[in-house]
């Protein structure tokens, strides 16, 4: 057995074998493949497809391939949330204290961002002093006594999906259903979680871009979890314009705070946490009315226990919760500039992609894994689509460290 003759073979939309994938991937992990050699099969992969059978073995090749991390020490249903990622997204960050505090176990690693804004890890330590960096007996211990630990990969899970996923990026496959579906999966076997809960995003902002391949999309990812012995519900997002109404790691982190206080929760938003944490509750044993669920959510944030969960999950990781109490504390971007309409009309998009786009490039993303991200910038909206504008009325903020544009207006994609 050997590389060339697995390319071939996929070139020729071929089914691999399961001995042929997990020899690709041992080999690839060992560094005894090259990248060019991978990144052909990838291609190959990408052009001709997989079935499920050939899908189902790679995404347990790519969980197999380093630890499997054992929750079995946790008392309860441990449950796993996963999104296939948005502008704007915070969900995490609000979600995972919320069902918490109604006694779903939350064992949650999260990824840095590679793209438009950090990833869940990135905007987590823009809180001064939080530690993502536990280890696995840490980690445990806090979900454990309190319920809830979010922190970064610290254990060697799926090894050969970080090099795949690298390679995919460098040579414009991203976008395909067998290798998402198997990325997402083999992090979600390895990570240990006994049932999972996956949103997938589609539109402008999304890796789908239309409601039916992001069906597909969760429809594969479901079969997986059901080959793998782990109960697996899915969720559809529209991702059109940025969720809620702040882009960037620190502003993102306020405007999730705002939430779980109950001061300012915009309904695109409350609707994708309500929605996803319901079938987290129903997957954790607790109840199976989703109407249910979403009202002793709504309850949670009303008396304070949600906000009081995430204060204590993030002064056990070592945050100092006065930022929380105060987010006034944080730190301001040099340079805030607020983008005024010059004409009545009604926002008919705002284009996530675009304004992703924007807010990278004010250094709150990246565009290599070696970037370091600024936790200060980005944009807070002040419309959403459908909205009715005036002349002079205010439609985003940008917060900066570099000098900004004139005509910043198309460059945050808001069409009126």
């Amino acid at each position: 057995m050997n590389i060339i003759e697995i390319i071939e073979k996929k070139k020729n939309s071929k089914e691999l074998t399961k001995q042929e994938i997990d020899f690709f991937i041992t080999e690839y992990t060992n560094g005894n493949i090259t990248d060019y050699q991978a990144a052909a099969l990838i291609m190959a992969i990408y052009l001709n497809g997989m079935t499920d059978k050939e899908i189902t073995d790679l995404t347990l090749a790519m969980a197999n391939s380093g630890d499997i991390l054992d929750l079995s020490s946790i008392n309860g249903i441990i449950v796993d949330k996963h999104s296939t990622g948005g502008v704007g997204d915070k969900v995490s960050i609000i979600l995972l204290p919320l069902v918490s505090s109604l006694g779903v176990k939350v064992a949650k690693m999260s990824g840095r961002g590679l793209g438009f804004t950090g990833g869940t890890v990135d905007k987590l330590e823009s809180i001064p002093g939080y530690k993502t960096n536990l280890t696995e007996e840490e980690f445990i211990n806090n979900v454990n006594e309190i319920g809830i630990s979010m922190i970064s990969q610290t254990v060697n899970l799926a090894p050969a999906d970080k090099k795949i996923y690298a390679l995919r990026d460098s040579i414009s496959c991203v976008d395909s259903i067998p290798l998402i579906s198997s990325s997402i999966m083999s992090k979600k076997i390895a990570s240990g979680a006994d049932k999972i809960v996956l949103e997938v995003t589609y539109g402008r902002g999304a890796f789908m871009k239309n409601i039916e391949d992001a069906t597909k999309l969760a429809k594969q990812m479901v079969r997986i979890g059901e080959l793998a012995n782990k109960e697996t519900e899915y969720v559809l997002t529209e991702m059109n314009q940025p969720l809620g109404y702040a882009i960037g790691n620190s502003l993102e982190i306020i405007e999730a705070v705002q939430f779980l206080k109950g001061k300012k929760m915009p309904e695109d938003l409350k609707n994708v946490i309500l929605e996803i944490g319901s079938h987290m509750i129903k997957l954790a044993g607790i109840s199976d009315d989703l109407e249910k669920n979403k009202e002793a959510m709504l309850d949670n944030i009303a008396n304070g226990k949600a906000y009081q969960k995430f204060l204590q999950m993030v002064q056990k990781q070592g945050g100092d919760i006065t930022y929380l109490e105060d987010t006034d504390k944080f730190e301001k971007a040099k340079f805030i500039q607020e983008i005024k309409s010059d004409k009545d009309g009604k926002v008919k998009e705002i284009q996530a992609d675009i304004i992703a786009k924007f807010v990278c490039e004010l250094g709150a993303g990246r565009t290599k894994k070696e970037d370091n991200i600024d936790m200060s910038v980005g944009v807070i909206l002040n419309k959403k689509v459908g909205d009715t504008v005036k002349k002079g009325d205010l439609l985003a903020t940008v917060y900066s460290n570099s000098i900004l544009l004139k005509d910043i207006n198309q460059l945050l994609g808001i069409v009126y």
